[in-house]
């Protein structure tokens, strides 16, 4: 597999805080790589770190093996890691089309006032959905008309054709019905059979386990479980997401 990020004990502390504490992990290409974690675990502040918005303290980060401090997103656009939020970032009144192109529009030239070239833009975006096995009814329809699952596809779609090579996705599934997280959970198994690295942010273990080839419980910043697909199951990954010796010990004192 080629590794297309690592983190070798990677930390992250503002102020006093430490909020991430020696982590390391691969992402590597054709790979789901999901991190799971209650609240305050440290899920979004390996977000930030990958994804350019906050530079780590301790350890290092390497992409195409080499080492990296990203100053900003757009510098991690740069070298193809795009990150899917939870809010997505799109205008719900806005077309479909201008939702994928929206701060990326194709215009018919270089002066500040040149039109828009919107029969391509409408053909692109159709296309590139249609790859992702995303059909649309009309291409014009203001996004927020569609699912919630299907906004996050679109979005998915968008920094597929932008060039991204690592899709960290932002709890994509936490605000969906089960129908709607299956069909956000088919093009997160499709990204991957494209090739690309796949970081699956998630509290739901069922959900991770569906799609995901390497697994990692964070807890108060630090790993508390690494493991690949074949060296864990489903209970195991339920129970350590549950709270695992702690759960055990707690069920002890209440005589169950």
């Amino acid at each position: 597999m080629t590794t297309l990020i690592e983190m070798e004990n990677v930390g992250k502390s503002y102020g006093a805080i430490s909020a991430l504490r020696d982590i390391s992990l691969k992402v590597n290409a054709g790979e789901v790589t999901c991190v799971l974690g209650d609240n305050g675990a440290g899920k979004s502040t390996l977000i930030k770190i990958m994804s350019g918005l906050h530079p780590h303290n301790e350890g290092a980060l390497l992409v195409d093996g080499e080492k990296q401090t990203f100053s900003s997103p757009r510098e991690a656009l740069d070298h193809g890691i795009a990150t899917v939020y939870q809010d997505l970032a799109v205008v719900p009144l806005m077309e479909v089309w201008r939702n994928f192109f929206l701060g990326a529009e194709i215009s018919a030239g270089r002066f500040p006032l040149a039109g828009l070239r919107i029969k391509q833009m409408k053909r692109i975006a159709d296309e590139e959905l249609r790859k992702m096995g995303i059909v649309v009814q009309d291409i014009d329809q203001p996004i927020g008309t569609l699912s919630g699952g299907q906004r996050q596809c679109v979005a998915i779609a968008r920094a597929v054709y932008f060039g991204a090579r690592v899709l960290i996705l932002d709890e994509p599934t936490a605000a969906l019905g089960v129908k709607q997280s299956g069909v956000v959970l088919k093009y997160v198994a499709a990204a991957r059979d494209a090739g690309l690295g796949v970081v699956f942010i998630t509290h739901n273990p069922h959900h991770a386990y569906l799609v995901g080839d390497h697994f990692i419980i964070l807890k108060l910043g630090e790993a508390v479980l690494d493991k690949t697909r074949d060296e864990v199951d489903l209970d195991e990954l339920t129970t350590q997401m549950a709270g695992g010796d702690e759960l055990a010990e707690l069920s002890h004192e209440l005589g169950r």
